[in-house]
């Protein structure tokens, strides 16, 4: 599943004209920042290899650091960072390389980065994700993890020195591509008919909902709750990969597993949900990625009945 969409835009400044927003999750808060000017910082543009040791540039200007933490969350690293590398791509940066845990190097890469110290910033040698990126003389590298029931990011940026350093703000992205926080999540099912339940979590192949409870459940059992007249179906989602038989299987049999906890756990009645399943007959975006076939395995709440 996705991350939310109202989020926090960070504005990293790429020239004179323009800026690139970031929309990190809903749940992201600042959680340490960090400005040096005329200094440098190691910015990784290949792994790390025993042979080798660290491919990595060193940018000098102003180095800006920001960590973010986001609590509760269910996404895992590559379900924060593909969203970010996208609009990245979009606003005409060009990324330099991007990696897993493994493939960047482990223990080594990791700590040839400079990391804002725990616990504002947490990184789990087992779960982190990396990705540096350069638009002329602007450089970006975000650093994800996840540990400890919470994800991390560390965005560390470097602007020619004299130009102005943006700060962070609000903003939101654009609706109905992923489940809005809890506040907006009645306007949202109002004015679109639908929200993606993007903090959701199954396991590979597995119909069974995680354990947790689910920011995206509370607000759409809150919402039914005080519209008593309304019903809606719970429509589960595919990638691509496999039959289409097992693929609608599957997906119908995570949606009955969210009507399941809806009714167990939010006490809502299950006269007023429906579980349906779509496989790969819907994607949000392409399935020739692992990014597409991330985002396009998800479940969705749709409104059937007005009131």
């Amino acid at each position: 599943m996705r991350a939310a969409p109202l989020a926090l835009a960070v504005a990293v400044a790429a020239g004179p004209l323009a800026a690139l927003d970031l929309d990190l999750p809903a749940t992201a808060r600042l959680q340490a920042e960090e400005e040096r000017p005329a200094d440098s910082v190691p910015i990784a543009t290949g792994p790390w290899t025993p042979d080798s040791g660290p491919m990595f540039a060193q940018p000098t200007g102003t180095v800006r650091t920001e960590a973010f933490r986001l609590t509760g969350a269910t996404v895992t690293t590559l379900q924060i960072l593909s969203p970010l590398a996208a609009q990245i791509e979009a606003s005409g940066w060009e990324i330099l390389y991007t990696c897993d845990n493994r493939t960047c190097g482990g223990f080594d890469f990791r700590h040839a980065l400079e990391v804002l110290p725990a616990p504002e910033m947490h990184v789990s040698l087992g779960d982190y994700r990396y990705l540096s990126a350069r638009n002329d003389d602007e450089w970006l590298a975000i650093l994800v993890s996840r540990a400890a029931g919470a994800a991390h990011v560390q965005l560390t940026r470097v602007s020619p020195e004299g130009a102005p350093v943006p700060q962070t703000s609000a903003t939101a992205a654009p609706p109905g591509a992923t489940a809005p926080p809890p506040g907006d999540f009645a306007a949202t099912l109002e004015r679109d008919g639908r929200v993606v339940l993007s903090d959701l979590v199954f396991a590979t192949g597995s119909a069974q909902l995680g354990p947790g409870d689910f920011a995206s459940l509370r607000a759409l059992a809150d919402y039914l709750a005080a519209r008593p007249t309304r019903t809606v179906a719970l429509v589960g989602h595919t990638d691509a990969r496999g039959a289409l038989e097992g693929n609608v299987a599957l997906s119908r049999q995570r949606a009955q597993s969210v009507v399941d906890r809806l009714v167990s756990e939010y006490g809502v009645a299950r006269t007023r949900l429906r579980a349906e399943g779509m496989g790969y007959l819907a994607p949000l975006t392409t399935n020739l990625t692992p990014e597409g076939r991330e985002a396009n395995r998800r479940v969705e709440v749709i409104l059937t009945s007005p009131e």
